[in-house]
């Protein structure tokens, strides 16, 4: 029998290995919004649960004229938060604008005041004007 060729293979080796953990991420989530179908009805059988009714808004009692409801709380709140908010920002910007439209109409007059020399010394200067 020919000899046939032989190849020895070594052992195998054990590879140590580094494990790398999993990314994770906190996810933002929001907890979803039911809405009842366009045909929902009460079912058979069932009462209307009694409530006590609001009180009715407060009324504004002046002899010549009928009485004048008074908004709600939160109404008054937004209300008056709104025009102090308003009055106190014209009151604090119109000094602001008050420069800014000085300084502006100082520097378009000194512009103007500049082009109507220009514009005299142009005529002065030109061969029209000149008497021989």
């Amino acid at each position: 029998m020919p000899d046939l060729p032989f190849i020895q293979i070594p052992d195998l080796q054990k590879i140590d290995t580094v494990e790398i953990p999993l990314p994770t991420a906190e996810v933002p989530y929001y907890i979803p919004m039911v809405v009842p179908p366009s045909d929902l009805r009460e079912p058979e059988g069932a009462k209307p649960v009694q409530t006590a009714e609001p009180p009715p808004p407060p009324k504004l009692n002046l002899p010549p004229l009928p009485p004048i409801p008074i908004p709600s709380t939160e109404v008054l709140v937004t209300a008056a938060a709104a025009a102090v908010t308003a009055v106190a920002a014209t009151t604090l910007t119109q000094p602001i604008i008050e420069q800014i439209k000085k300084r502006l109409q100082k520097f378009l007059q000194g512009k103007i005041n500049k082009w109507k020399q220009n514009r005299q010394t142009k005529k002065e200067s030109s061969p029209s004007s000149k008497k021989t």
